[in-house]
C-alpha cells in the first residue's frame, strides 16, 4: 500500500493573455505518493469540477517525458525539484505530508500565458521552422551502416537530438533565452553527413530568428540544470561557433 499525504497548493490563475492573474489556494487531500505531479492535479481537478468551479488549466500529452508540453514551474523550479525529470515523471513521493507547493507557468515574455498555466511557445516553433528541411535525396530506406559516423559523433547527435522543446530552459534562465533549445536542435543536425547540405543555411536562419524572441545567453548555466534530459551547455558553444562560421560562408556564397 502506497501512503497518502495532504499537501497545499499555491497555483496561478489567469483566465487569458490579457488578463491579470493571482495566485489561488487549494488543498489537495488523500493524494497517493504514487500519483504523478500531473495526476494530482487531475485529483484536484475532478474536485473542482464536481464541486461547480473551474478546473486549472494545465497542458499534457504523452506524460511519459517525451512530448515536452507538461513545463510547470514548481517552488520556483523548472519541472520542480527532481533533477532529469519532466513535470509528468515526477512523483508525489518527492514531497512530504503538508508541504505547500507553488505551481506557475513559464514565465518568460517570449512565453505569453494562454490561461492559467498553459503558455503559448510558438515562438519555439518559429526556430524549428527557421531550420527549413534536409534536401538530400534518400530514395528508399537505406541500410544503416551504408553511412559511416563515428561512434562519438552518433552518440553526440542522439543526446542533442533527445531535446524534447519544453522550454524549460528559458524559464529557467534569467535572461529567458533559448539557447540551448537552439543548440541542441542545430547540432543533432549539424553533426550528422546527412545534416551538411543546409548546415550553414540552417545554422544563421534559426539563430538569428531565436534572436528575433529570445534574450541572449551570458552563460549563467541555469538551462542545463533545469533541462530534463540533461543537455549539456557545451552544445551552445558548438552553436556559436558554427553560426560564426555560417556568417563567413553564407557571406562569401552571397557574393
Amino acid at each position: 500500500m502506497s501512503a497518502r499525504i495532504n499537501l497545499t497548493l499555491k497555483v496561478w490563475r489567469q483566465a487569458g493573455p490579457d488578463t491579470e492573474g493571482a495566485f489561488v489556494v487549494y488543498e489537495a487531500t488523500d493524494i497517493s505518493t504514487d500519483a504523478s505531479f500531473l495526476e494530482m492535479l487531475d485529483i484536484v481537478n475532478e474536485r473542482l469540477i464536481d464541486a461547480g468551479e473551474e478546473p486549472i488549466v494545465f497542458e499534457s500529452d504523452c506524460r511519459e517525458g517525451i512530448c515536452g508540453t507538461c513545463g510547470l514551474m514548481i517552488n520556483g523550479r523548472a519541472h520542480g525539484p527532481q533533477k532529469g525529470t519532466a513535470t509528468c515523471q515526477l512523483h508525489i513521493r518527492s514531497f512530504n505530508d503538508g508541504d505547500h507547493i507553488t505551481i506557475e507557468p513559464w514565465r518568460a515574455s517570449s512565453f505569453p500565458v494562454l490561461r492559467d498555466l498553459a503558455v503559448d511557445r510558438r515562438a519555439l516553433d518559429a526556430i524549428i521552422s527557421a531550420g527549413g528541411y534536409i534536401t538530400v535525396n534518400t530514395g528508399s530506406a537505406p541500410d544503416a551502416n551504408l553511412i559511416p559516423v563515428p561512434k562519438e559523433t552518433a552518440e553526440t547527435a542522439f543526446d542533442a537530438a533527445a531535446c524534447i522543446g519544453c522550454g524549460a530552459c528559458v524559464a529557467a534562465c534569467p535572461n529567458s533565452a533559448a539557447q540551448l533549445f537552439t543548440a541542441a536542435k542545430l547540432q543533432h543536425l549539424n553533426l550528422l553527413p546527412q545534416g551538411q547540405a543546409e548546415r550553414w543555411e540552417r545554422t544563421e536562419a534559426m539563430v538569428e530568428t531565436m534572436e528575433a524572441f529570445f534574450g541572449s545567453c551570458t552563460n549563467h548555466g541555469e538551462c542545463e540544470e533545469a533541462c530534463p534530459k540533461e543537455i549539456p551547455i557545451d552544445f551552445i558553444a558548438w552553436a556559436n561557433r558554427d553560426y560564426i562560421k555560417a556568417k563567413v560562408k553564407n557571406r562569401k556564397l552571397a557574393g
